[in-house]
């Protein structure tokens, strides 16, 4: 039996470093925020490489949904699902992947801000998708009776052997030290949309960086992250720790 796994972020939140991680277990395949497309469709954001995105993807929500609860083509034991709560604003939620076992992976938001800005022109509270997120953590919580895997990116740049042994015991399978490192290059599993985004993660072959120093925001985007802030502090208090 397949055993699948959601993995809920914000953006730039180490989120495809962690679908790295992932699929290189041999036990392993993934999916890459499988609802953009019909995210973009809906809405009709203007996001880098929107066409070329819709053109590429299945857009229609129920159709993801029933792909994303059946089982890989390809057969693997544990298929590994990167998904974004900023992109389920049409006819499905969370409620609707029934048959995942739901991780949430946070970030710092005034981090997750001034790298997103980098790659956007404009950003919104609804772009960081927390609100939603520490809804989507709030839903689990009380489908299982206790709180789902809450894990933050900068305890996994810490010490990622520790952090992802943590998270596989949590989310019930069995760690494989082949997480810990990847070949450099993109993956035939990115989404169409890699070579606005992934570019550092693809000269990656591992964990890398420290996420714990200062950064520098703007005013304006100060005030967005304050906004924030109250959800992030909540799954924050859920984290797995060391």
């Amino acid at each position: 039996m397949t055993v699948r796994i959601a993995m809920w972020s914000g953006p730039r939140n180490i989120s495809t470093a962690m679908m790295r991680s992932f699929g290189s277990r041999p036990d392993c395949t993934v999916s890459d925020e499988p609802f953009y497309g019909a995210y973009l469709k809906a809405t009709g954001f203007k996001h880098p490489m929107a066409d070329a995105i819709i053109a590429d993807m299945d857009c229609d929500w129920r159709s993801v949904a029933r792909a994303m609860n059946g089982n890989p083509a390809s057969g693997e034991a544990i298929w590994y699902q990167k998904h974004m709560p900023s992109e389920m604003v049409g006819a499905v939620g969370i409620q609707d992947l029934t048959a995942h076992r739901h991780a949430f992976l946070i970030r710092d938001p005034e981090r997750m801000i001034a790298s997103y800005a980098k790659k956007m022109e404009a950003v919104s509270f609804e772009d960081m998708g927390l609100e939603r997120l520490h809804l989507y953590f709030r839903m689990e919580a009380d489908r299982l009776g206790h709180a789902p895997p809450v894990v933050e990116g900068a305890d996994i740049l810490d010490a990622p052997g520790l952090m992802l042994e943590k998270l596989c015991d949590a989310l019930d399978i069995p760690w494989d030290p082949a997480m810990l490192e990847w070949e450099e290059g993109p993956r035939d599993t990115d989404g169409v949309w890699a070579p606005h985004w992934y570019g550092r993660v693809e000269q990656s072959t591992g964990f890398e960086g420290d996420d714990r120093g200062k950064v520098e925001i703007s005013d304006q985007y100060r005030a967005l992250a304050d906004r924030c802030r109250p959800h992030y502090e909540a799954l924050r208090a859920h984290r797995l720790i060391l």
